[in-house]
């Protein structure tokens, strides 16, 4: 895996089996289909041609989630964004259940979009809206309308305006790889560069409020954790012990940062106090414990150990330090990442053989399991979306690292369109205001 501790446990641990249990249920397509929705090409003020395509960006939102299926451009037909003038008719006959239309007009000195979805079945106008902005800001508010009609037709809130953090790491010659870490768009899109080293960067994780990010940098020619405000780009070096300072995880309020060090021995996880910088030991065992992950309570960590001789992941109380085994499906399961609702845990899951390594969902009310990413084979460092309805990995496709965005529904699996060279390391945001 990608982190010197995840190397070590793959080293350490792949020695000794585990008992097999029950066979994980293989998601390989959508059982269920998609609703198809028509989302109309927004045309410019005056029928300009706008520099972004609104629809575009909006359709591939919604088809992301993995609940819907945009009518293809080529069916698609015209009509004006007034809802007296929709011809419901015309859009059943190409099965769409939900029409999104748009209108862009001049306002100020910038644009205005005013938007309306309507339900073609029962031919109602479910909502309607504005939002504004610059030409430059064309894909947030494609993003923005994408989250209101989202939420509306689901219930559940939207989570395409939220952003994306990887890292990247291109090679020049055999001794001169630049590494770069990149803020985008949840999809990919306008990706910008926070961090360039020629060590590696590993681990970034941003915090509750959206504005630092933590990571662990080589910088020092050894793994040191620092943070990162992402408006002025000031820098904190925030750990410099002895031996590992790896896999930085934000507490759900920001004041606190668990991380792992091996500064006593083997690798453990230890709690720091953002505000006193102080430091306390979480875990104490013989065994590896790492890619520590907080529960939304605030007192809960969820942790990948090999105490039981393969590693599994355990969650314990920081207070308490009693620990309790969550998985039991499969010889391998590894960095935990909880859904929102924290009823589904996402990880990295081995099932048979030494070399198959996929993402995985356990129901955490059931017990059952789901594995995601059936037609990859070298999967790491899942992260979930702050709505729980999408998940991005990194793993290799044509000898290459990339992304891969993944819904949890099983729908919708497609790689996104990130930078040149090795692709890792993926991070999403919460919710920005």
């Amino acid at each position: 895996m990608n982190t010197l501790i995840r190397l070590a446990m793959l080293g350490l641990l792949l020695l000794a089996g585990v008992a097999k249990a029950a066979d994980p249920l293989v998601i390989s397509s959508g059982t269920d289909r998609a609703i198809p929705i028509a989302v109309v090409p927004f045309g410019g003020p005056g029928g300009a041609v706008l520099p972004e395509n609104m629809a575009e960006i909006i359709g591939n939102d919604l088809r992301n989630s993995g609940y819907f299926e945009p009518i293809p451009p080529q069916n698609m037909i015209s009509q004006p964004s007034q809802a007296s003038e929709v011809i419901y008719r015309d859009w059943k006959a190409l099965g769409a259940q939900y029409l999104l239309v748009g209108n862009v007009v001049a306002g100020g000195a910038g644009l205005q979009i005013q938007y309306a979805l309507f339900n073609v079945t029962t031919e109602q106008q479910m909502l309607t809206g504005s939002v504004g902005g610059s030409t430059a800001q064309l894909r947030d508010m494609a993003h923005f309308i994408a989250d209101q009609s989202f939420e509306k037709l689901t219930g559940i809130k939207g989570a395409f305006s939220t952003k994306l953090l990887y890292v990247t790491a291109e090679r020049f010659a055999a001794n001169n790889t630049r590494y770069t870490l990149q803020r985008s768009d949840y999809d990919g899109a306008r990706a910008v560069t926070l961090l360039q080293s020629r060590e590696p960067i590993l681990s970034p994780s941003f915090a509750p409020d959206g504005r630092r990010i933590a990571y662990v940098s080589f910088e020092q020619r050894r793994p040191r954790i620092f943070v990162q405000h992402i408006d002025t780009g000031r820098r904190e070096q925030i750990t410099n012990f002895e031996g590992l300072n790896g896999a930085p995880a934000w507490s759900p309020d920001g004041s606190r940062l668990a991380f792992v060090l091996s500064r006593d021995g083997n690798p453990e996880i230890y709690v720091m106090d953002m505000g006193s910088r102080q430091v306390r030991r979480v875990t104490n065992h013989l065994a590896i414990d790492t890619e520590p992950f907080w529960g939304k309570d605030g007192q809960t960590i969820y942790f990948t150990s090999d105490r039981g001789g393969k590693p599994q992941i355990y969650k314990t109380n920081i207070n308490s330090g009693a620990a309790e085994r969550v998985t039991f499906v499969g010889n391998y399961n590894a960095n935990p990442k909880l859904s929102a609702d924290e009823k589904t845990l996402v990880m990295i899951h081995r099932q048979d053989g030494f070399t198959v390594f996929r993402v995985a969902a356990q129901d955490l009310v059931r017990g059952s399991l789901r594995v995601l990413s059936a037609q990859t084979s070298l999967d790491e460092s899942p992260t979930v979306a702050p709505n729980g309805a999408m998940l991005i990995y990194a793993t290799r496709q044509q000898g290459r690292g990339v992304l891969m965005l993944v819904s949890t529904n099983g729908r919708v699996r497609l790689p996104l369109p990130v930078a040149q060279g090795e692709v890792r390391e993926p991070s999403w945001s919460p919710y920005l205001n």
